[in-house]
């Protein structure tokens, strides 16, 4: 049997090594982000906490208000009327006895119902609108911004009277107009922001990769101007929330036999004076709604706009940042 010298056996440990060094290094894989990751960064921003739990509470109210309420929201009890709020009514009760708390509860569910309406029918608009102020010839450009420029002369809650004028009151009549013109309002705004990033490289690389416009719309324009899109969608569903009472309150909204928190204030606004607790219920939810949509529309923003979440990163870490004092 050959047997191997010391300084074989090192040269061959050397070789050895040099084929371990030569070889390429694996790169360890990069985690790709959850796609709920937004959800996490929205929660960490205070503003955004706080409008994702009003919200929150809101559609679960709702939602609970279609199936229980603590007493019947039109059930009039004569002798229960103008109750202090206390057991069992907690809320207290109106001048025909019915519970405030069931009627605000009940009231949930048409704010929640008018508020989903008008955004969808908001987003629909505003994404037609926009597409084709961007991605069409120069004359259709031109038409959309003139028809744009003609709606959002005249105020929604202006269009909502003059049309609930004509065919009555109802939830509908509020729905379509504060979408209808919350959704030119989107195209307003959203159309700049899609013809500024229709020229970016990625745009381009897709057009020649052989996508369709209206391809290139929904996998890469449509993502990129998501977060002023979801300001806007958010403030529309807060102005429905406000015309729905608004309108209510005047007896252009909802009809009588539908709570609704404009409604309620209409009815009990004559007693302020007497039993001002009445009132201060319905103003709260509706004050509340608003400011909570309002929040959680900012704070979407910043959870899914990665510039800014790094811009409010770096200032973060600027403001806590505390520079060494060398003596």
């Amino acid at each position: 049997m050959s047997r191997s010298s010391p300084e074989s056996g090192g040269r061959s440990g050397q070789i050895r090594d040099t084929d371990a060094a030569a070889r390429p290094r694996r790169r360890p894989r990069r985690r790709r982000p959850s796609r709920w990751a937004w959800l996490g960064r929205l929660w960490a921003l205070s503003t955004g906490r706080f409008g994702l739990i009003v919200v929150a509470v809101v559609v679960a109210t709702a939602i609970v208000a279609t199936f229980w309420t603590p007493f019947d929201p039109q059930r009039v009890d004569v002798r229960g009327r103008w109750a202090l709020p206390g057991l069992p009514h907690l809320f207290g009760t109106d001048g025909s006895g019915r519970d405030i708390l069931s009627l605000v509860m009940a009231g949930a569910r048409t704010t929640v119902i008018v508020a989903v309406g008008a955004g969808i029918i908001a987003t629909v608009v505003g994404i037609a609108l926009a597409a084709l102020g961007a991605l069409t010839a120069r004359w259709v450009r031109e038409s959309v911004a003139v028809f744009v420029d003609i709606l959002i002369a005249f105020p929604v809650l202006i269009i909502a009277m003059m049309i609930s004028a004509v065919w009555g009151g109802s939830l509908w009549v509020v729905i379509w107009s504060v979408g209808i013109g919350f959704g030119v309002n989107i195209a307003r705004v959203t159309r700049p922001e899609l013809r500024r990033v229709l020229h970016s490289d990625f745009v381009l690389a897709g057009r020649m990769a052989g996508l369709t416009p209206w391809q290139n719309l929904l996998r890469h324009l449509l993502p990129n101007v998501a977060p002023v899109f979801i300001v806007q969608l958010s403030w529309a569903m807060a102005v429905a929330v406000l015309a729905e009472a608004g309108l209510s309150y005047l007896g252009f909204g909802a009809p009588v036999t539908e709570p609704s928190w404009g409604l309620l204030l209409a009815e009990l606004q004559q007693f302020i004076t007497v039993y001002p607790l009445s009132v201060v219920w319905p103003g709260l939810a509706i004050t509340f709604t608003v400011l909570g949509l309002n929040l959680l529309g900012d704070g979407l923003r910043e959870a899914t706009d990665p510039t800014l979440s790094r811009r409010g990163g770096a200032a973060r870490q600027a403001r806590t940042h505390v520079p060494e004092v060398v003596s």
